[in-house]
């Protein structure tokens, strides 16, 4: 039997047991009210209008949803509801009564008001009461001893569902509030044991496997506090994301998230200004170029929201524009949507997507980024970001693009990997084009995205789950980081700014040791770092620097109206020589030069690498090439 054939069947079985209850309660207000069935000529007048008192009755009942709650969650709502609808069927029996002609005894229709409340009420609360009874009966070697941190309306809910389902197999035994009113008071029979002063003491005292943080309307750096002591417990810990669930009166145990990282960070959530975004991105032409990777599809999400004209992405992994475009589709049906495979690097095709599109604003976000593979392959890293992006900037100014922004990254600062030099080579391009075209150019520079592909967190995770050990580089790393909504909400708002030739610096707040994100991350999965997980340094991989910086020295910086969205001043540059050089760096790239590094070096003097790194190639290359001969 289908689960809507199952509804329909128990909604008919309650309304069979509710006819029957409205006859019984109608005809024992008579025999309660004369004590005996000796009044024959009121049983007449009730034979009368039985049938009517009944339709109307039931119908009373459907419109106050006595047939529509789930009633082994059964609450003072449900109870409400019970009382207004029996009022309402006594007040009809009056009226009914008196208009028929039928009149009965005035007690008689308050005695039916008690009954007939007392057989719907109980007919519903029992059933949540026997289900409460044989949740109780479970075996408790074989539920999950869960503490609840928060003991308000959020914690009360989700304690009544873990009681009451018979689908989840947990037993709350206790809960943590740091209100002092509330210690050492039950709810439901369950102690509220203490604040969060008590966390890991009770965690111990009684076996805690899991905990639930239910406090939506508690602000982020208060629970990150909270977090923070959670994680030494080893419990598997959990947390309802946010107030929306208090609003609209739904708190679940599905509304539980895992424990993430950012949690950790303590901070609230950047907020932009939508109303600047809205006023440059609706009804506009607006390009994504690596619109599928992790910065990019984001970017469209973000913009698909805010009613633009049309929306094109260009990427060329097909998989991950797949997977953007079958999103965007479902939930902007109406979204005027483009998804091209198409490589940057592909001059003609670039400037053919330009002149069929014509897009008034474009965000460059296709880009090698991976520090330690572009190491190795520095001539992909300059084909690719920067001759891609050169592709991109010259595309824009002959088919008159009125914004391109470039995602950069604080690799560019003194940069100490081809990576991060090419990033700084396209902020060189940018500004050089600025100064010669009508298109205003401009570039947003921040660093380390939590989430992002390729990024520590999804390791670190992968890592875990295969019982480790966790790889870090070096003890001291630190790095800054910010969720990808927020740095793209950021990036948006640096692109309302802009008014040509500026680089955009995202404030990241304090920068993270990389070993202190390893070890939380361990706790947070139930473990002990280096008991249970080990952690170990591999050290700093080639390019790599111990701490990443915003700006360089000759930059200054200028406040935004969004002081988390700072301007960092152009650096003068020889425009012509530079433009030159570049010419000769594209085909020193493309005929496959080993002198990758020092080219570069030329046009970004802030680049610094280990010539020893090349050395120590050379020479792995020649021992694999006689351990070939030698085979």
């Amino acid at each position: 039997m289908s689960k809507d054939k199952q509804l329909t069947f128990r909604q008919m079985l309650l309304m069979v047991f509710d006819c029957v209850s409205i006859i019984l309660a109608s005809f024992g207000s008579l025999y309660l009210r004369f004590n005996s069935w000796n009044a024959s000529i009121y049983i007449n007048h009730m034979i009368n209008v039985i049938a009517i008192i009944v339709i109307l009755n039931i119908f009373i009942f459907g419109i106050n949803k006595l047939y529509h709650s789930l009633w082994q969650f059964a609450s003072v709502v449900e109870l409400k509801n019970i009382i207004v609808a029996t009022i309402l069927c006594s007040i009809v029996n009056v009226v009914v009564c008196e208009l028929s002609g039928n009149n009965l005894p005035r007690t008689c229709y308050f005695i039916y008001f008690l009954l007939i409340t007392m057989f719907v009420g109980g007919s519903r609360f029992s059933y949540r009461f026997l289900r409460m009874m044989r949740n109780e009966r479970k075996s408790k070697d074989r539920l999950d001893r869960v503490m609840i941190i928060g003991a308000g309306e959020a914690g009360e809910k989700v304690y009544r569902e873990i009681l009451t389902s018979d689908h989840v197999n947990k037993e709350v035994v206790c809960f943590i509030d740091d209100e002092v009113s509330k210690h050492h008071r039950n709810i439901h029979d369950v102690n509220i044991v203490g604040g969060r002063d008590k966390i890991i003491e009770t965690a111990r005292k009684y076996n805690i496997d899991e905990i639930l943080v239910a406090m939506p309307s508690v602000d982020r750096k208060e629970i990150a506090e909270i977090l923070n002591i959670c994680k030494e417990t080893k419990c598997k810990i959990k947390k309802l994301p946010g107030i929306y669930q208090m609003v609209n009166g739904e708190i679940h145990l599905s509304d539980f998230k895992e424990v993430e990282i950012k949690d950790l960070l303590g901070r609230e959530q950047i907020q932009v200004n939508l109303d600047e975004i809205m006023e440059y991105v609706t009804g506009k032409t607006v390009m994504v170029t690596g619109g599928g990777g992790s910065i990019g599809s984001e970017l469209c999400r973000q913009i698909a929201s805010k009613n633009p004209k049309q929306l094109i992405i260009v990427d060329i992994y097909e998989n991950n524009a797949y997977d953007i475009q079958l999103e965007l589709k479902h939930d902007y049906p109406n979204l005027k949507l483009e998804t091209l495979i198409a490589s940057v690097r592909n001059t003609t095709k670039v400037n053919k997507l330009f002149e069929t599109y014509r897009p008034d604003i474009v965000y460059h976000a296709a880009a090698h980024k991976h520090v330690p593979l572009m190491e190795d392959s520095p001539n992909e890293a300059v084909k690719n970001n920067v001759f891609g992006t050169l592709n991109v900037v010259r595309a824009a100014d002959r088919y008159g693009t009125d914004k391109m922004i470039l995602i950069s990254t604080d690799k560019a600062v003194n940069p100490t990997n081809i990576m991060g030099a090419t990033k700084r080579l396209c902020e060189m391009i940018i500004q050089t084009y600025n100064n010669r075209s009508e298109t205003d150019y401009v570039a947003v520079r921040f660093g380390n995205v939590l989430g992002s592909n390729g990024s520590v967190i999804p390791i670190f995770k992968k890592q875990i789950k295969e019982g480790g050990p966790v790889t870090v580089t070096h003890p001291d790393i630190i790095r800054y980081f910010m969720t990808i909504p927020e740095a793209v909400s950021l990036v948006l708002q640096a692109g309302a700014y802009a008014k040509g030739g500026e680089i955009f610096i995202l404030d990241m707040g304090e920068p993270v040791k990389i070993a202190d994100m390893a070890r939380n991350l361990i706790k947070l999965s139930g473990y002990e770092p280096n008991v249970d997980i080990p952690i170990v340094y591999t050290g700093l991989r080639p390019g790599e620097k111990l701490y990443e910086e915003l700006l360089m020295d000759e930059e200054g910086m200028q406040d935004t109206p969004n002081h988390l969205i700072h301007i960092g001043k152009p650096i003068d540059i020889d425009e012509d020589t530079f433009l030159d050089k570049l010419d000769d760096l594209k085909k020193a790239a493309y005929a496959e030069t080993d002198d990758m590094r020092a080219l570069v070096q030329e046009l970004v003097p802030t680049y610094h690498y280990k010539k020893e790194e090349k050395i120590r190639r050379e020479v792995h290359v020649s021992q694999n090439e006689s351990e070939t001969v030698n085979v």
